[in-house]
């Protein structure tokens, strides 16, 4: 698919949209109330234009058995309309592609991050050898739009990903808080065709991303491209509650999450900072987490992954650290104060 194909959604037409830079760039940021939308977002009440997303069809009778041999979550068995997430790993164990999968009961449809879908279909094609499997990129027809809802969805209507996130998926563990104790979060992916999305942005309420990312800030849920690097494992960033299943079969990588999981803890681990709102601009991702009394010249501690601005909470981030840092540290991040809560554990 072309650049031009994702250079511009429709809903960047309608009055007040504001085009997201960045990861997010080819939809609207937000339009016009950022702080309003996110209510309406996370009550249930509006949509976000996600269409910038990839999107992967895998079909033919082997696609099931085929993608369980090639990723982290046990997919053999899958039902049809049942949600799933899956990483594919390097050799080394760190996270290379990151896939919200659901099957129609025909055809497995993946939505990618934005920009990932022809690396994934390239791989994927690589390791078809003699099975009965197709692999298409179909951004070009369909597009992504979700909202903060839970829910499969039910036959006869659009092929929908439900976010398991972040409840302890069967095969799964928790590094962070149990489910009980984790932050709430509702999300949904539904899959339209891409020449609907016209009449879909005269139709209802919208958010736009700086809405969505605060609310996914706010529930620590990681995100290919923010939250990870080229040497991001996936229990550093809490994923193993939904993206990986420790008891299925071998898979590219599997050695590094056995090893991690049965004898120590990661490098690095995932937390959430409550920044100082005394400022009007946010970290910019990879902005150095320093500690807050740290002589000069200090090295940093870790990164910001991302940041957001919630209507409640304030402007918060997510930000990988190193595992020794003490959990009661507090940090500065360009010179505003950073106070620390632990998401994956010491």
């Amino acid at each position: 698919m072309t650049e031009a194909l994702l250079a511009s959604s429709p809903l960047l037409n309608r009055a007040g949209a504001v085009p997201a830079e960045g990861a997010d760039a080819g939809v609207a940021w937000h339009y016009g109330d950022p702080v309003r939308e996110q209510r309406e977002l996370e009550a249930g009440r509006a949509r976000v234009d996600l269409s910038h997303r990839g999107v992967v069809t895998v079909s033919g009778p082997d696609r099931l058995t085929w993608l369980n041999s090639l990723t982290t979550q046990a997919l053999a068995a899958l039902p049809a309309r049942t949600s799933a997430e899956a990483l594919i790993l390097s050799p080394h164990g760190h996270v290379e592609h990151a896939m919200h999968l659901v099957d129609d009961g025909t055809t497995v449809w993946i939505t990618v991050e934005p920009g990932t879908a022809p690396a994934l279909v390239e791989y994927l094609r690589r390791m078809q050898f003699m099975l009965r499997v197709q692999v298409d990129d179909v951004s070009a027809d369909w597009a992504v739009v979700a909202e903060a809802v839970r829910g499969e969805g039910a036959e006869g209507g659009p092929v929908t990903w439900s976010d398991p996130w972040p409840h302890v998926t069967e095969g799964g563990t928790a590094y962070g808080p149990d489910d009980a104790e984790h932050p709430g979060w509702a999300w949904r992916e539904l899959l339209v065709p891409r020449e609907s999305l016209k009449e879909l942005a005269t139709e209802g309420e919208w958010a736009g991303t700086w809405a969505a990312e605060a609310l996914r800030v706010a529930a620590w849920r990681p995100r290919l491209g923010a939250e990870t690097d080229h040497r991001t494992i996936p229990h550093e960033v809490d994923w193993l509650r939904t993206a990986v299943h420790l008891q299925k079969g071998c898979y590219r990588g599997q050695e590094t999450v056995a090893r991690v999981h049965n004898l120590g803890r990661p490098p690095r681990r995932l937390v959430l900072l409550h920044l100082d709102g005394s400022v009007d601009t946010l970290p910019e991702p990879g902005a150095d987490v320093l500690l807050r009394e740290a002589p000069e010249g200090s090295r940093a501690l870790g990164r910001v992954t991302s940041a957001a601005r919630h209507h409640e909470l304030g402007p918060i981030a997510l930000a990988v650290v190193k595992r020794n840092t003490p959990v009661e540290a507090e940090f500065v991040v360009d010179g505003v104060p950073a106070a620390q809560e632990p998401i994956v554990g010491a």
